[in-house]
């Protein structure tokens, strides 16, 4: 059984559960190396509100950053998202397995025998009129 860093998971998909942070590396994974400032463009939000999503996707080991003066780059890491990625294989074999043995187990099963039909079902018998007890009727005005 492969064993995985527990706290490596958990920091992960703590971070991929911001949909901004994902925003982040999906621009990331489409332009490398980009300054925080040129990440921040699009999004209607500070920049230290940034630069907090930053700091969560670096603890968590999903992007590096690079300081060249007074610019800071980021840069997508891979090691975190392949451990994710593994973890994630191994349970979706699971449930393929699963599914697949579900598919069969219906495919095998024989149809059912129509129902007799309910009496309810058929035609239906005339209902015998009321009588009335002897004494007045009502007329129809």
């Amino acid at each position: 059984m492969v064993k995985f860093n527990e706290m490596l998971l958990d920091r992960t998909f703590a971070a991929l559960s911001d949909p901004t942070r994902r925003a982040l590396l999906a621009r990331l994974s489409e332009l490398s190396d980009l300054s925080v400032s040129e990440l921040a463009e699009p999004f209607a939000m500070s920049l230290p509100a940034v630069m907090k999503h930053l700091d969560v996707l670096s603890e968590a080991g999903l992007i590096t950053r690079s300081k060249t003066g007074r610019t800071v780059a980021c840069r997508l890491s891979a090691g975190p998202m392949e451990e994710a990625m593994e973890w994630l294989t191994r349970y979706r074999r699971f449930w393929s397995e699963s599914l697949d043995r579900l598919a069969a187990f219906v495919e095998e099963e024989t149809p059912c025998p129509p129902s007799p039909a309910s009496p309810s079902s058929g035609a239906s018998t005339p209902r015998q009129p009321k009588s009335f007890a002897p004494g007045r009727r009502r007329r129809n005005s």
